[in-house]
C-alpha cells in the first residue's frame, strides 16, 4: 500500500482492557510529534468499571475514544464475536491504513481478525510473549494475534526468539518495552493517598492483587491464596477486581478475609495510584504480568501466585519467585529476606513507543 509523503496515515488503535490503556498512552503522546498520522481510537469496552476504564483515560491523559463499542463483560465467545461484530461495522466506515492492537486480551485477537479478514496490516504491540501454559486464555490471544499479524513489536529478545521458533520473522521488531516508557513519564516519588488514608507506612505493608480466571475463577485455587494471606502477619493492602470481589462472596471467602484487621481491602484504583502503591511496597503477591515488570522495575520483590510467568526475565537474580497456589511457597517466598541483586536491563530505554510509531509510518509508506 503506497502513499504520497503528504497524505494523512489512518491508525486504528483498539484497547478494551486497563493494561492496554497503559500501553497505548506512550504512543498518544509520540502521535503530536506526526502530524501526518491521525489515530482513531476505539474503546471495546471490554472493562466497563470506571474504576478498570475511565479512571486510566484521566491518569494517563489519553484523549477520549473516538467509538466505544460498549461490549462489556461476557464469556470469552460472547465477548470475543460481540466485539467483531461491532469493529467490523467501524472499520468498514473509517477504512483505516493500519490497525493497531495490543496485549493478550479478547479484545486483542477480535481486532486483529476484523482487520485481517479485511485485508488492513495488523500491528501487534507486546507481540511473542509466551507462558506456554494454553489453558490460559490469554496464551491462546497471544498466539493467534501474532500469527496473522504483519507488524510484530516484541519487548524483549525473548520474545523475538519465542516468534522465530515458530516460523515467524517477517516483520518482527524487539522495541523494548512500551509499558517501560510510560513507568518513567507517570512514576513519581509521592507517597500514595491510599497510604496515609490508611495510615500505613512506606515499605510497611504487601501489596496484593488477584484477577486471573485460572485463580478467581478456581474455588479451589482461590481458597488456597486465601489461607495462606490470612495466616501472614504482614499489613496487606489488596485492592480488590470487581470479579474477584464477587467470587470471593460466592465461595464464602471474604468473609475470612474481612475478619483479618491486617488486610486492607480497597476499591481498584487509577494507575498512578497503583504505581504508587508498587513503588512503596515492602512485597507484592499478584498474578499480573504487568504488575511483575512494574515490580521488577521499581525494586521491589515479586510473589507470582502462577505456576509460569511470561516474563522471564523478572525471575533473574529472585526479583521474582514463581510460587502459584501453594500455601508453603507462597509463605516461603514471604519469609525470604529482601536481596539487594542488580536488576538487569532487558526491557528497553523507555523509548518503544517512537520506534513502534516509526515502524507503523514505515509500513504504510
Amino acid at each position: 500500500m503506497k502513499h504520497p509523503k503528504d497524505k494523512i496515515i489512518k491508525v486504528m488503535i483498539v484497547a478494551g482492557a486497563r493494561p492496554n490503556f497503559v500501553k497505548i498512552a506512550p504512543l498518544f503522546c509520540e502521535f503530536k510529534r506526526h502530524p501526518e498520522i491521525k489515530p482513531i481510537l476505539v474503546h471495546t469496552g471490554q472493562h466497563y468499571d470506571f474504576e478498570m476504564s475511565q479512571v486510566f483515560f484521566q491518569d494517563l491523559d489519553i484523549p477520549k475514544p473516538d467509538y466505544d463499542l460498549g461490549v462489556a463483560a461476557g464469556t470469552h465467545g460472547a465477548q470475543t464475536g460481540q466485539t467483531m461484530i461491532k469493529l467490523e461495522e467501524v472499520v468498514q466506515k473509517t477504512n483505516p491504513d493500519i490497525v493497531v492492537v495490543v496485549g493478550d486480551v479478547n479484545s486483542t485477537v477480535a481486532a486483529a481478525l476484523v482487520a485481517s479478514k479485511l485485508h488492513i496490516p495488523v500491528a501487534h504491540i507486546e507481540a511473542g510473549l509466551r507462558s506456554f501454559d494454553k489453558t490460559m486464555p490469554e496464551e491462546i490471544n497471544r498466539v493467534l494475534t501474532d500469527h496473522i499479524s504483519d507488524i510484530l513489536f516484541c519487548p524483549t529478545k525473548t520474545a523475538v526468539i519465542n516468534l522465530k521458533k515458530e516460523g515467524i520473522i517477517k516483520g518482527v521488531y524487539n522495541t523494548g518495552d512500551i509499558m517501560f516508557d510510560i513507568l518513567r513519564m507517570k512514576a513519581g516519588n509521592r507517597i500514595s493517598e491510599t497510604l496515609n488514608e490508611l495510615g500505613i507506612k512506606p515499605k510497611d505493608y504487601f501489596l496484593l492483587t488477584i484477577h486471573r480466571a485460572a485463580n478467581t475463577d478456581n474455588e479451589k485455587n482461590l481458597k488456597r491464596i486465601v489461607d495462606a494471606i490470612v495466616e501472614m502477619k504482614e499489613n496487606i493492602i489488596f485492592p480488590v477486581h470487581p470479579r474477584t470481589k464477587a467470587k470471593l462472596e460466592n465461595f464464602g471467602l471474604a468473609k475470612i478475609i474481612l475478619g483479618k484487621d491486617n488486610i486492607k481491602i480497597i476499591q481498584p484504583v487509577g494507575y498512578l495510584e497503583m504505581l504508587s502503591l508498587e513503588k512503596n511496597a515492602k512485597k507484592i503477591l499478584t498474578d499480573s504480568g504487568g504488575v511483575q515488570k512494574e515490580a521488577f522495575w521499581f525494586g521491589v520483590p515479586c510473589i507470582t501466585l502462577r505456576e509460569e510467568t511470561e516474563w522471564t526475565e523478572t525471575l533473574n537474580g529472585g526479583w521474582n519467585i514463581l510460587a502459584g497456589t501453594n500455601k508453603t511457597k507462597i509463605r516461603n517466598a514471604v519469609l525470604q529476606p529482601v536481596k539487594s541483586c542488580e536488576r538487569g536491563d532487558y526491557y528497553g530505554n523507555g523509548h518503544a513507543a517512537k520506534k513502534i510509531v516509526a515502524g507503523l509510518i514505515r509500513k504504510i509508506k
